[in-house]
């Protein structure tokens, strides 16, 4: 059901309500908004978004009986502070119904993925959780890190804390069953056994030095082993290679006992003892100072699989079982569950969310808060890890905190910045030239916000770094005037760091005075007299100062620390462009030629110049291209 719209009336006040801290919000605007759309909802399951003026979210969500639950926005008194402050901004809503609640819990995660309102309790976590892959497309499997969609067919075991902890499996799963782990186009192409073989890491069955049947064994094993039934692999190793010695067959036996030492490494080598728990998530949650961290030990067939903490944003004055039930929901948004999720205490929502969490895994999802055995001594493992990741967190906030003080003394900034953005560009000779932003705040890096520029020419050649920042500038803050021109917005920089001397920070000044913008900080960092020496860093400002810090200062080590990150990015960027260019054919841009039949023709004419400089006749004459597609290169190449 969509939302109806708000009064002309409300149109009319957004204006007035744009700039935040501009004046005290108008709670009795928010309140009108919100019964102006409860004249018409439904008391059914449901979604429902708070937006404020511009059409942002401010907050998503879900309801059992919508009407009711909405209703008790409009009771102001009885809400806390933070919701009061929501309602005053709130100037439309919208509406989405569902079959039942537990389609509204899943929903309700989806939206706060993709909006990240700002009253929304919200995890922040940049990276997708690794997985091993064992490949079931081809007659000898592949064993393999996997990250992203499941596209690729075969059986999937995860989530891995870490791709550390992903590496130590593989390893392990080379060690034990020798399965390869080289990709389809290098199997193929094989006429002798590689390195793996011969350091007893692989079985080379790419030159058939194992068989189909003996090799589908091996896979076997793996699974088992992946599944949690380590022991009976274990046995099953020891009676073959007591079966080998007896034969005779003493290298056999010594292959078979290296695998069984690895077998045992590995079990050694578990940091929790999880065995007899099976498969398993175990949550625990720390609060300290107001600020929340989550603790997670991930359990697979008896095996542990990592342990990583989580920080969720927003939840100050949020009630901590209310943190846990939304953590969990937009976790598990991309995560299969297991089928058991283990917590440290009861939540409200359980049963909606074990039933929620089972009709998206297609299985029955059990959430329980263990009291004796194995699992309440790992939940109590938990939990003191917990603690510990929370105290390390609030230690390094107080330095960051204490940093970001010394950058805005330093700097004459009006207080600690909350985004700082760090610009440097990359080419060699003018050639795949690309300019790089990275971003900083009080919590660290926020990799979600990296953008690369690809250097187009507009306001210089791409090897004049002066033109390529300028670019860069105009190209980013064109956009940030268009989109987001109130300069309290979040994704408004504090300050600038420039990867450069004098002359890029002129270029950059130049380009913002040009679009009305003198009220951001720019500084150019340069490597100073001692040309490459750490330490001697110059830093140049706005008003034609330099300063150079001391050796050993730790506001200095910060500054390096950003000035190396947006370095290390923008080289990756364009490594990664160069890689790309130099697989790339001139026949990628002719229109309407695919794969197949650019391959027939450079296998014909052998390069993409002699395709260019070929003759209508002699394309037409080409396998598997037809005299349309020989016309249509021909005119690419010679109507220009």
């Amino acid at each position: 059901m969509p939302a109806p719209d708000a009064p002309d009336r409300f149109n009319e006040e957004k204006a007035t309500y744009t700039v935040r801290g501009s004046g005290v919000p108008d709670l009795e605007l928010g309140v009108a908004a919100i019964r102006n759309v409860l004249q018409t909802l439904p008391t059914r399951p449901g979604v429902y978004r708070m937006l404020d003026a511009r059409g942002d979210v401010l907050y998503v969500g879900k309801a059992r009986a919508l009407k009711h639950r909405v209703t008790n926005y409009t009771q102001v008194d009885r809400l806390p502070k933070r919701l009061q402050r929501m309602v005053a901004q709130t100037r439309a809503m919208t509406i989405v119904t569902t079959n039942n609640e537990a389609e509204a819990l899943l929903l309700e995660a989806q939206l706060i993925k993709r909006y990240r309102p700002a009253y929304n309790v919200l995890l922040r976590d940049d990276k997708s959780f690794p997985f091993i892959l064992l490949r079931a497309d081809t007659d000898f499997p592949r064993v393999q890190k996997h990250r992203g969609a499941r596209r690729s067919v075969g059986n999937y075991y995860g989530p891995f804390a870490s791709a550390g902890s992903v590496n130590t499996t593989l390893n392990a799963l080379q060690k034990l069953f020798l399965l390869r782990s080289c990709t389809d186009g290098f199997f193929k192409t094989r006429d002798r056994p590689c390195l793996l073989y011969q350091i007893k890491r692989c079985s080379a069955p790419c030159v058939g030095r194992i068989g189909k049947e003996d090799y589908a064994e091996l896979v076997d094993d793996a699974k088992a082993f992946l599944g949690g039934k380590a022991t009976g692999v274990q046995a099953k190793l020891g009676a073959q290679m007591q079966a080998a010695a007896e034969n005779m067959d003493f290298e056999l036996a010594a292959l078979l006992r290296d695998r069984l030492k690895a077998l045992t490494f590995v079990q050694g080598t578990q940091a929790i003892n999880a065995e007899g728990v099976g498969d398993a998530d175990i949550f625990a949650l720390a609060c300290k100072d107001g600020v929340m961290g989550i603790q997670a030990f991930f359990i697979r067939g008896g095996q542990n699989w990592g342990h990583r903490s989580f920080f969720p944003q927003h939840t100050a004055e949020v009630p901590e079982d209310e943190v846990l039930t939304s953590f969990l929901t937009q976790f598990y948004e991309e995560v299969p569950p297991p089928r058991a999720i283990l917590l440290d205490r009861e939540l409200g929502e359980a049963a909606l969310l074990s039933e929620a969490l089972g009709e998206r895994a297609g299985h029955k999802v059990a959430l329980s808060v263990p009291v004796r055995g194995d699992r309440r001594r790992l939940m109590e493992q938990a939990q003191r890890n917990a603690v510990e990741a929370l105290e390390r967190r609030l230690a390094e906030s107080t330095t960051q905190a204490r940093l970001l003080r010394e950058v805005a003394d330093l700097f004459e900034l009006d207080g600690p910045p909350d985004r700082i953005e760090i610009y440097d560009n990359s080419h060699i000779q003018g050639t795949n030239a690309l300019g790089a932003m990275v971003v900083a705040g009080p919590e660290g890096f926020r990799k979600g916000h990296y953008r690369k520029f690809n250097i187009k020419g507009n306001e210089a050649r791409t090897d004049d770094d002066f033109g390529m920042m300028r670019e860069v500038f105009r190209r980013r803050f064109t956009r940030q005037v268009e989109e987001a021109p109130d300069r309290d917005d979040p994704t408004w920089p504090d300050l600038v760091l420039i990867d450069g001397g004098r002359g890029q920070l002129n270029a950059a000044r130049a380009i913002l005075e040009d679009l009305g913008i003198e009220d951001v900080c720019l500084v150019g960092v340069a490597k100073g007299p001692d040309h490459g020496r750490e330490g001697r860093e110059v830093f140049h400002l706005m008003d034609g100062r330099e300063i150079m810090l001391p050796v050993n200062a730790p506001v200095l080590f910060y500054l390096q620390r950003l000035r190396d990150e947006v370095h290390r990015f923008a080289i990756g960027a364009h490594r990664d462009k160069r890689a790309k260019a130099i697989g790339a054919s001139p026949l990628d841009e002719v229109p309407g030629i695919g794969p197949a039949r650019k391959k027939a023709l450079l296998m014909h004419f052998g390069t993409g110049r002699a395709v260019r400089n070929a003759s209508l006749a002699d394309l037409q004459q080409a396998p598997g291209v037809s005299s349309a597609v020989a016309q249509q290169v021909y005119d690419f190449y010679h109507s220009r």
